[in-house]
């Protein structure tokens, strides 16, 4: 049985991201995959790290990764291209933790000339979903009734689905299970019969929950994996 692990919303907590791993790997020897759904950057404190370790791939044999693009990646993008955007886009949702994770400091103007173009590049070649055949890997979510070759990236990656929405994505014979974050239940992960939100605010609370799916085995995860870290507020004290 090879198994596909998710991972959601990481938001600068490097230290989620290495706990995660760690543990997928102590738990599964043989190797597998690693879907990553966005949102690497922005409001925690160690972005750059993220992306760098991201870059890096695995270190272990037998495992893939396979990174997905959020919205915030979007507006980290679009910010550095277009400096103006900085202050009344990026900055208002997590950018200023970015560019601290690139060596400003706290007061400094903003500066989006410390991010390198490689990470830029980087972002830039990330796809919008992955579907294994049997799950549809996304930031935020798939229309229905709509084509995977023609849906629409910025919905993709910003739309909300309705609270308690049982959707999956069914088309033209597809039935496939939606597995997403970007947006936050700290009471999380939201499991529904068509999909799996794991945006479980893990940036804020420290608690990181990475979905455990049988690649044979259709539908929502055979298991999950928690990760306690710190609360935001205990590493900021503690800074």
């Amino acid at each position: 049985m090879t198994k596909t692990y998710s991972i959601a919303d990481l938001h600068g907590r490097h230290d989620l991201l290495v706990a995660a791993i760690a543990r997928i790997e102590e738990g599964n020897h043989s190797g597998g995959t690693v879907v990553f759904t966005g949102d690497y950057v922005d409001r925690g404190p160690a972005s750059r790290q993220i992306i760098e370790t991201l870059m890096a791939g695995p270190q272990t044999p037998g495992w893939k990764w396979i990174c997905l693009q959020g919205n915030h990646e979007e507006i980290m993008m679009a910010s550095c291209y277009a400096p103006g955007l900085a202050g009344q886009w990026w900055m208002p949702n997590g950018g200023g933790a970015t560019l601290m994770s690139y060596g400003l400091k706290a007061g400094d103007a903003v500066d989006v000339a410390v991010v390198p173009f490689e990470h830029l590049a980087w972002m830039a070649s990330l796809p919008i979903m992955h579907n294994d055949g049997k799950r549809l890997f996304v930031h935020a979510g798939v229309e229905a009734g709509v084509p995977l070759d023609q849906q629409d990236e910025q919905k993709n990656t910003w739309m909300l689905y309705p609270d308690g929405a049982e959707d999956g994505y069914t088309f033209g014979g597809a039935d496939l299970h939606v597995v997403h974050g970007h947006h936050q239940h700290e009471d999380g992960p939201l499991l529904f019969s068509g999909r799996s939100n794991f945006d479980t605010l893990a940036w804020y609370t420290g608690r990181l929950v990475v979905g455990v799916f049988d690649d044979d085995v259709p539908g929502g995860p055979v298991s999950t994996i928690e990760i306690k870290g710190p609360h935001i507020e205990d590493m900021r004290r503690s800074a």
